[in-house]
């Protein structure tokens, strides 16, 4: 009797190879295990978090995928490039490069900076991380002939939202958009770029947010209830499937219809 096929040899991404940053906790291991779940082979990423990029490896490996855990630090352009080098040299080349880590200035001890302290750390992670992640493995993609690129923005940026955080993430997810935008020019036709703008979706600081912000991350959103991660992964995965290859240069909302 012949065995079923596995998720790594009949999944939708079986025999790809993904990257997703920052996928030691929240949105990024819901990518990371969400596109393990079709059969793709997963290089996962974290800064410091070694233990939660264990715990995430260790839910892809239940795939019978292939997985390895990479640390380094976004904000730093030696570690980027490493990075990149790394991942390339893993499997002989890379399909898919999701770019999902993000300086946290909400739940650790940069919520305490400035709002300028807080602008400066999200451009060096958010967007000169993205901008030369992108860059180094694009090139490489697009000599290969083939490779998707997913980034993260964020879907207030075009419409702007009150206070410093309006004000500090609008401006720096505003940027990864509009690189994404010229990105998908530059890498056209072999390489796609694509970004995922999230709402309210609900990681460590809605589970701890007050019911002020309870209550208007359900007002603003016509589907009347916080997203979660693992909305936000089904996206990325619809993006980064050859099936939809004709997609490219387009940031997706994910925030249930922006009801304001």
């Amino acid at each position: 009797m012949t065995a079923e096929p596995s998720i790594a040899e009949s999944g939708e991404l079986a025999g790809l190879t993904a990257v997703v940053t920052g996928s030691s906790s929240g949105i990024g291991r819901a990518i990371a295990i969400e596109l393990a779940s079709a059969g793709a082979n997963c290089l996962v990423h974290g800064n410091r978090n070694r233990t939660g990029a264990d715990e995430t490896a260790a839910a892809i490996a239940a795939f019978g995928v292939a997985v390895r855990v990479e640390l380094a630090d976004i904000a730093d352009r030696d570690e980027c490039r490493r990075l990149a080098e790394a991942a390339w040299q893993w499997r002989g080349g890379i399909d898919i490069w999701i770019n999902n880590a993000g300086a946290d200035v909400l739940t650790t001890a940069a919520s305490q900076a400035t709002a300028d302290e807080k602008l400066e750390l999200l451009w060096r992670v958010d967007v000169a991380g993205t901008f030369q992640l992108s860059r180094a493995v694009g090139a490489r993609m697009k000599q290969r002939g083939r490779g998707v690129i997913v980034n993260v923005g964020w879907d207030q940026a075009e419409t702007g939202m009150e206070g410093d955080a309006g004000q500090i993430f609008g401006t720096t997810k505003a940027a990864v958009m509009a690189f994404t935008r010229s990105l998908a020019k530059s890498l056209a036709p072999e390489v796609r770029a694509l970004c995922v703008a999230p709402g309210w979706i609900k990681t460590a600081w809605g589970d701890a947010a007050s019911d002020y912000w309870q209550g208007r991350a359900k007002r603003e959103s016509l589907a009347g209830r916080w997203g979660t991660p693992q909305d936000v992964a089904r996206v990325v995965h619809f993006l980064a499937s050859p099936k939809n290859d004709y997609l490219n240069g387009q940031t997706i909302a994910v925030n249930g219809g922006l009801a304001k």
